[in-house]
């Protein structure tokens, strides 16, 4: 086993006893060797208590854009078979009417499609494969013509896993398997974990509230929502059958994902702060899976002039407000999952810091990861600095 940091682990037991999040796992390292690394607190807390181990395997959110679906897009680019630049049209025939032919898959792995930050797609949708009609919709109906800003959207990347799908022929979970997973060698890093793994695996959410109740704003907030006819505030209780109960533990927390099979561009990724941290390592120099003169497009910004700095699927640390924190440069890239798990990496030193925790367990509550993040990245530096 490699080193704990003392101090890293001693701030996040803080946190843990704070209530923050019932447990987290951490895995931090440089040149793609993992330095420290720490498991703490409990993956479960209702209905029983269940301590979190290095083994502990997380529901990664929406860090699948980075480790799975970004990289994907990247090795298709690699072989011809994609192109960043061409119109999301050329793939999807669903965006073939005018007014939807400009949006390109780079403004999709940048966020500058203009597409909402989220719908409740499995209330407007029939299947899984009507989704992409449904996104197109969207587009239709708010007139998007793409966006003169950053506005992050979990349809950008739920178009991209359609993109990679249909182009392949194969689901995307098939797709990481055979182009990421097995090739570095992960045995504890899938979508739609097996049962088997089951007891390993780190808790979410006590039902489906939290998602429930944002899907209750936009329903209630609708004109011609969907479809084009009014909803009452009522016809979300007559769809309460969709809603899960009890706590939920080796199926994908996010809703849309879940409507979809657990499997989707934006979210469904389980894996280890040690198996994260391996895929994490494929976006600096020594990459295995990406050839080097691709690299440059996870570090560059591709958002210049724009409130947010963003390279494809990564956020860049020079962005105010990030959950960056001061200790790394601006330079570093990073991505957040909803569920409590951050990623950073600093491309010139390569350095990768991996936080995972399930701060959504037993329920969500208003707690600043922002804050916490900042504070485990600047430990990290110092751990890694400390050990040189």
């Amino acid at each position: 086993m490699n080193n704990t940091s003392q101090i890293i682990s001693k701030y996040l037991q803080s946190e843990i006893n704070r209530g923050s999040f019932p447990g987290a796992q951490y895995a931090i390292g440089a040149d793609q060797l993992i330095i420290a690394e720490d498991a703490l607190g409990l993956a479960v807390i209702e209905p029983e208590r269940v301590p979190t181990t290095l083994d502990t395997i997380y529901d990664l959110a929406s860090l699948t854009k980075p480790l799975v679906t970004a990289p994907l897009v990247v090795k298709f680019c690699e072989r011809g078979l994609l192109s960043l630049t061409a119109p999301v049209a050329r793939y999807l025939t669903e965006f073939e009417c005018a007014g939807m032919r400009e949006i390109t898959l780079l403004e999709l792995l940048t966020h500058t499609s203009g597409l909402p930050n989220w719908r409740p797609l499995y209330l407007e949708a029939e299947t899984r494969e009507d989704v992409p009609d449904t996104i197109a919709r969207v587009l239709l109906e708010q007139g998007i013509h793409g966006s003169p800003d950053v506005a992050y959207s979990d349809l950008n990347y739920i178009l991209l896993g359609f993109v990679l799908e249909r182009v392949s022929g194969m689901r995307i979970d098939r797709l990481a398997e055979r182009e990421i997973f097995k090739p570095l060698g992960l045995k504890r890093t899938a979508f739609n974990p097996s049962r088997d793994w089951l007891k390993e695996i780190a808790a979410t959410e006590q039902g489906q509230d939290f998602e429930c109740a944002n899907a209750a704003a936009i329903v209630r907030s609708s004109i011609d929502w969907p479809h084009n006819r009014r909803i009452s505030s009522s016809s979300l209780s007559r769809l309460s059958h969709r809603w899960r109960e009890g706590i939920i533990r080796g199926e994908v927390h996010d809703g849309n994902a879940n409507f979809m099979g657990g499997v989707a561009g934006h979210a469904g990724l389980f894996s280890s702060a040690r198996e994260a941290f391996r895929i994490a390592n494929q976006c600096l120099v020594g990459s295995e899976l990406l050839k080097p003169e691709s690299l440059h497009l996870f570090r560059n910004n591709l958002t210049p002039g724009r409130s947010t700095s963003r390279s494809i699927a990564w956020i860049l640390a020079d962005t105010p407000d990030c959950s960056a924190g001061s200790a790394l440069p601006g330079t570093a890239f990073g991505h957040n999952g909803f569920t409590g798990s951050s990623i950073w990496v600093d491309p010139d030193q390569r350095r990768v810091f991996v936080l995972l925790t399930n701060r959504v367990h037993p329920r969500v509550e208003p707690i600043d990861m922002r804050d916490i993040r900042r504070r485990f990245n600047t430990l990290a530096v110092e751990t890694i600095n400390n050990d040189a």
